[in-house]
């Protein structure tokens, strides 16, 4: 029998672990900048075309390669960042494990020019899908260039399976912004289409989070610095008043490494309890300092779930840090004791007589017709004999005489359908079957998203000038869908100039939204669509957003409605094309049929 096991070759080898490595554009940026920042860089340019699938250049002013190191850095395994097994408990490099690079060309095209400062002239190195094309000396600055074509060109499975430019462009930043934010001392360049998206000079960290997230989050930011044996916990948590609904800004860093961390997000969670409304959630950014021997990182390639040795210990630290934050630096009005300079209240004394109440005198012999000479006597004479003279009116009616009369009713009453609310969630009324129960939010909702959806597609809304126009910021990575989304939101009624820097001035909203929070709107409507990741077409795009702007300015669960609001509603809601169901698929209405109440009652 013939051996069936088989060496894989390279070249396919580094494809199976692109797989884990290299999932998108943004993963190439991510190895490629956390390199930049391993070799000592002070400077860092990224220059993407067509969200990264057309190319990637990464520049950097590190250390540089050798000619040697430069060829030998493609090789599955080979990095300059630990040598043995123990090294993986004692790491302060973003990388480690040398799959990266070989990863990347393994699915695209790269050219690296690199030099040291120790060398006079540089080396370039072409490679495509890990086969060396060529390499030779080049005159080039001290530090790395990377440039990266072509992204999957030889797996045309995963590139088919890429997501829109807006999409991959967007996680592009999502996972830049988690890179900045842990090194402020370097400056970084983000540029898209020869577009500058992002331009990051070196300072304080405080300065680094207003340049990425806008200069109105700086206002809401409270220090934290707790130094202890077991770990030392910096950065920033907002105050309360900054907590949103949605797209709140919440970042844990370990070491320098951005990581999830479910269990500590509830230690923060839980600081916040009764200071912020339900639902809410205030900003984070929270940095930890931790020996790299009570932490691992080698669970993920993607490095993002890291494992603590006292996990519960940081638990406890993590939920009195913040606690002692918002006790010692949020503002809260005090009562002020100082009664200098202001009026003597009398303070109440039992002994003293009794208050007198004031007496109301007047004249019950005053009429203020005496002396006038109308004759009323003539004038209701006139009166009556206008009234019989008049035919009589017949009032309109829903119900016939007979009918009425039947339920006990007067003829000349007229009777509208009766609804009740339960408990501020339900509309409840009585139908020909049995008892129909409506959810009014989920109704609403139904309504106000046909409604959005043919404003969009018309092209005809009606805008409410605001008397003073507001300013809106949003992060680079919304700025990127904000740009997409303003033809769109110009139809639905809002009024929107493009200050630059990711900020917009609202200078009229829709005049159906009265009451709403404009700023919280379009932030709300922007995280939304950056969790649903909406697709190119345009049908996709517009019910994205009428189904956004529906679920943000539709009746709220609590409000208590009128039974003529209820009509409205309720009328309203059997008027539009699928009145059982939510465009998102949820249940509106749900009728008790009449048996089954004769049957629980019998």
């Amino acid at each position: 029998m013939s051996d069936r096991i088989q060496l894989l070759p390279d070249s396919v080898a580094n494809q199976i672990a692109a797989g884990e490595v290299i999932q998108r554009p943004a993963s190439v940026i991510k190895e490629l900048v956390e390199n930049a920042v391993d070799a000592g860089a002070h400077t860092i340019k990224v220059i993407v075309a067509d969200a990264g699938r057309t190319s990637i250049q990464v520049i950097d002013d590190g250390c540089g390669m050798s000619e040697t190191d430069a060829r030998l850095a493609f090789e599955r395994h080979a990095t300059s960042k630990i040598r043995q097994a123990a090294d993986l408990f004692d790491l302060h490099t973003m990388g480690f494990r040398g799959e990266a690079l070989p990863s990347i060309a393994a699915v695209a095209q790269v050219v690296l020019t690199t030099r040291t400062e120790a060398d006079d002239i540089g080396t370039r190195i072409t490679l495509h899908g890990s086969r060396v094309v060529s390499q030779e000396p080049v005159a080039c600055p001290v530090g790395s260039n990377f440039r990266v074509d072509n992204l999957f060109f030889n797996v045309p499975a995963r590139r088919k399976f890429l997501k829109t430019n807006a999409t991959e462009l967007n996680n592009i930043l999502t996972a830049f912004e988690r890179i900045v934010l842990v090194y402020p001392d370097i400056s970084f360049q983000l540029y898209s289409n020869q577009q500058e998206l992002l331009n990051l000079r070196a300072g304080s960290l405080r300065q680094r989070i207003v340049d990425v997230f806008g200069k109105r989050l700086s206002q809401d930011l409270l220090p934290l610095d707790v130094d202890t044996a077991l770990c030392r916990i910096t950065g920033f948590v907002g105050k309360p008043e900054a907590a949103r609904h949605k797209g709140s800004q919440d970042y844990f860093f370990v070491n320098g490494r951005f990581m999830r961390h479910p269990y500590f997000h509830k230690a923060v969670v839980m600081a916040y309890e009764r200071l912020v409304p339900e639902g809410t959630q205030a900003p984070y950014f929270i940095y930890f300092d931790v020996s790299p021997a009570n932490i691992d990182v080698n669970i993920h390639p993607t490095k993002t779930e890291i494992k603590f040795e006292d996990e519960q210990g940081i638990f406890q630290l993590l939920s009195a840090a913040v606690k002692d934050a918002l006790g010692r630096f949020c503002d809260i009005p005090a009562i002020d004791f100082d009664t200098e300079a202001k009026p003597d209240i009398p303070v109440f004394d039992p002994q003293r007589s009794a208050v007198q109440m004031p007496r109301v005198q007047y004249n019950p012999n005053y009429n203020p017709f005496a002396g006038r000479s109308s004759d009323v006597g003539a004038s209701l004479e006139l009166l009556g004999q206008l009234t019989a003279s008049a035919p009589p009116v017949e009032s309109p009616s829903l119900f016939p005489d007979d009918e009425l009369e039947d339920m006990g009713a007067s003829p000349l009453v007229e009777r509208s359908p009766e609804h009740y609310q339960y408990k501020g969630r339900y509309i409840m009324t009585a139908v020909k079957s049995g008892l129909m129960i409506i959810d009014q939010h989920r109704a609403d909702v139904r309504i106000c998203y046909e409604r959005y959806l043919q404003h969009i597609r018309q092209r005809q809304s009606s805008t409410q000038r605001m008397l003073f126009p507001e300013v809106v910021q949003f992060s680079p990575s919304e700025a990127q869908l904000m740009q997409r989304f303003l033809p769109d939101l110009t139809a639905m009624g809002f009024d929107l100039s493009d200050l630059g820097g990711g900020s917009y001035a609202v200078a009229g909203k829709p005049a159906d939204i009265e009451g709403s929070d404009t700023l919280s709107l379009l932030r709300n409507l922007v995280t939304d669509a950056a969790e649903q990741g909406v697709g190119s077409m345009a049908d996709d795009v517009h019910n994205m957003l009428a189904l956004s702007m529906a679920r943000n300015t539709a009746i709220a669960y609590g409000q208590v409605l009128s039974n003529d609001e209820m009509e409205h509603v309720v009328t309203q809601l059997f008027a539009c094309a699928n009145p059982n169901y939510t465009p998102d698929g949820k249940t509106i209405t749900y009728i008790l049929p009449q048996g089954d109440i004769e049957q629980l009652l019998g």
